[in-house]
């Protein structure tokens, strides 16, 4: 018992004494004003106001291709903060707010690009500190170290995070972009930035903890903090090879046709994975100066003009009412109606509504109702709707392949088309894809079914969206989903059938879209284009367009492209743009041909020259004999511009592949750089020293160059004007 009561008497010592200490702590910190431990005088920060909060920011996910290339991320900048408080504690002998807004205003306006009087109003308001506006915010490491050498009194920097994209206008259409607000927080404002911003924002964390004038954390005192969680990661299915060249084709078509404006789409037909995407003009969302918010891909409806026939066709050869090989009339079709049914009559039949005639007013006289399709008449599809099926049959394979309705792929903000299908002209003129309209997402899953044997999927661009810290660890995975079969196997393949005669007939209407890689299947298309106030088509517009898969015997991409501009009859003529698409996905996919036919001859035999292919190795500052070490492994034709001795830029870039005779082009010099002799090259091959060099070029005609301006071996300058003639072989 005494035993025990000795116990609890020291237990109660001790804790008198431990009070004792820790009020006495108490007494010094709020009446003495001193630590105890650290024996700090805290005169200056007794207060709340010296308990701190850092933001710990969280980096938003990566955007990056199917390859890993990054397409979007987080850099790391900087915000000014100028201090203007007076009273704001600092060391002893240190001024801690601007003092001399004046000079610091002359200071900072040449490296900001602001004027003096703008900074001057912003260092004199009646505030305890300002930012500086936009020019103050989103600076580089390299902008905040130059200002932090002036050692301006009072200005200080925040560190924030800016959206940035590396490769610029890359698909900027589809991946959209993320902004900051006011406060700094980073939010995706349109396309997968905005769809899954939820998904790559993350989460900011914070550290809380009392500290002295100083920023000195007390001995003692307690620190609260959480860590930040980064954003996910998203991996779309493009593919930078492929979406760079659908982009290098936009511009030169913007500039060859002066066209208003292309939009184009390459897709695997087995997975609907979308591999390309996007159209001119375009945006960067690095400045976002944006004059058109329109996805042309998904968001602008417009008549799809011939592309439209193969689906007429479907419907006729699907539902067993069609022989490829009856004869039809290719001369004008002139039609009446009964209840707004309409059927053929002769030119003078008194119950003639109205006529309809072929492009360019051929006439072909009697053909094949397969020929219809390869000569791409209007008439012999109209004749199929009145002969063949009943429009209603029509309407209903139209609905069975998707059309004037939602393709609903996550990610991608689209709108519908319209359907005019109540009077004799709505449904004649939708046999050959005007007077309707749909969309090119609607356009490529329709026609998934004719190129992957009747079943048709959606596109899809979101591969995947998976943790930052694990890739393995997937939050969602993008799948092929299967969405129809409006067409039988047999169908799909009689219509595969009819489009490579159509690309490969001498008198195939896509026959100039042949390339030496592969075989392909095609269709044209060439479309008026209706006036906006419903006038008709007095435009004197066109859009021009071109649906191809290949290989041909046995479909495994599809490139649609389209432009509109002013009426060309030759547009289809002038291929070679759209052609280096096409070649561009062959070699991505190594789609080899299985015709000797396909193969490139030599001039002096007509041997087939082997065609191999190879990976463009990474030449950029390396030595000039290392690159020309290494191009020798493989059988393309080096053209070296300029005279140094290091290679400072290339074409093609390191990975893509390239082919036996390809033109490869290695910039050593930016200044002395002589003239090539181009006789002979083509646009691919003027493009490549364009793309190389950055000098422009001005060309008329199409084929091959026949002359150039200035002569071959002259030294260029920036001011010179590059012109070339070229002509068909």
């Amino acid at each position: 018992m005494k035993r025990s009561n000795r116990m609890m008497l020291l237990i109660l010592i001790i804790t008198v004494m431990i009070t004792g200490v820790v009020s006495a702590n108490v007494f010094l910190v709020t009446i003495a004003k001193v630590h105890a431990r650290s024996q700090t005088d805290l005169t200056d920060y007794v207060s709340t106001s010296n308990v701190r909060s850092e933001v710990q920011q969280a980096r938003r996910g990566f955007i990056v291709d199917r390859n890993g290339t990054i397409l979007a991320q987080d850099n790391v900048t900087y915000n000014i903060i100028a201090i203007l408080d007076k009273d704001r504690l600092s060391r002893k002998g240190e001024i801690a707010y601007v003092d001399d807004p004046l000079a610091t205003a002359r200071a900072l306006a040449p490296i900001l690009d602001m004027e003096e009087a703008t900074l001057y109003d912003y260092l004199t308001r009646d505030a305890k500190q300002v930012e500086l506006g936009n020019k103050g915010r989103n600076l580089s490491k390299e902008t905040k170290e130059q200002i932090e050498a002036l050692n301006l009194n009072g200005i200080e920097f925040v560190q924030t995070t800016k959206r940035s994209y590396p490769l610029g206008t890359f698909a900027s259409y589809l991946i959209g972009f993320a902004q900051a607000d006011e406060e700094g927080v980073v939010s995706g404002k349109m396309g997968i930035e905005q769809y899954l911003n939820e998904a790559l924002s993350g989460e900011n964390g914070y550290r809380r903890y009392q500290a002295d004038k100083n920023g000195n954390i007390l001995p003692g005192m307690q620190v609260e903090e959480k860590s930040a969680v980064n954003g996910n990661d998203v991996v779309l299915t493009l593919d930078q090879g492929i979406q760079e060249a659908l982009e290098t084709a936009f511009l030169q078509t913007m500039e060859e046709f002066s066209a208003d404006k292309v939009w184009g789409t390459v897709m695997e037909v087995k997975t609907g994975k979308i591999l390309g995407w996007g159209q001119a003009p375009s945006f960067d969302p690095n400045t976002t100066e944006i004059t058109d918010y329109v996805n042309y891909v998904s968001q602008m409806p417009y008549e799809p003009g011939s592309t439209m026939k193969v689906f007429t066709y479907a419907a006729a050869i699907d539902s067993g009412n069609y022989d490829g090989s009856a004869l039809v009339d290719s001369s004008r079709f002139c039609y009446g109606a009964t209840n707004r049914e309409p059927f053929r009559v002769a030119e003078n039949d008194s119950r003639k509504i109205g006529c309809i005639g072929n492009a360019s007013g051929r006439n072909w006289g009697t053909i094949t109702y397969d020929e219809g399709l390869i000569f791409s008449s209007n008439v012999v599809t109209s004749s199929i709707i009145t002969s063949l099926i009943s429009p209603s049959v029509f309407e209903e394979y139209l609905d069975r392949f998707g059309f004037f309705k939602l393709v609903d792929t996550p990610g991608i903000s689209e709108v519908n088309g319209v359907k005019n299908f109540t009077w004799p002209a709505d449904k004649l003129a939708l046999s050959y894809g005007q007077g309707s309209t749909v969309t090119m997402l609607q356009m490529i899953q329709a026609y998934s079914a004719v190129f992957n044997d009747g079943t048709m999927v959606k596109p899809y661009v979101i591969d995947q969206v998976r943790s930052s810290y694990d890739a393995q660890d997937v939050l969602y995975q993008g799948k092929t989903e299967v969405v129809g079969n409006p067409i039988s196997a047999q169908t799909a393949q009689q219509l595969q059938q009819l489009m490579y005669e159509t690309a490969n007939r001498e008198d195939g209407t896509a026959r100039f879209y042949q390339i030496p890689e592969t075989t392909i299947i095609a269709k044209t298309g060439t479309t008026q284009l209706a006036a906006t106030d419903g006038g008709g088509y007095t435009t004197g517009k066109t859009i021009v367009s071109l649906m191809a898969a290949m290989p041909a015997e046995d479909p495994q991409v599809l490139v649609y492209y389209a432009f509109q501009a002013d009426y060309d009859q030759n547009a289809h003529v002038k291929s070679d743009i759209i052609k280096s698409v096409l070649r561009k996905v062959a070699m991505t996919y190594n789609l080899v041909p299985t015709d000797s036919q396909t193969q490139p001859e030599t001039e002096s035999s007509s041997e087939a020259v082997p065609v191999n292919e190879y990976t463009m190795p990474q030449l950029i500052n390396h030595s000039l004999d290392y690159a020309q070490r290494k191009m020798a492994e493989t059988e393309c034709e080096v053209l070296i511009l300029g005279n140094g001795s290091e290679v400072i830029d290339q074409f093609p870039n390191s990975g893509e592949q390239v082919v036996t005779g390809q033109k490869v082009f290695l910039l050593t010099d930016i200044v002395q750089i002589a003239m090539p002799d181009m006789t002979g090259w083509t646009r691919k091959d003027i493009s490549g020293f364009w793309q190389a060099s950055g000098y422009s070029v001005k060309l008329d005609g199409y084929g091959r160059v026949v002359s150039q301006s200035p002569a071959a071996g002259t030294t260029l300058s920036r001011d010179m004007s590059i012109e070339l003639v070229l002509q068909q072989p």
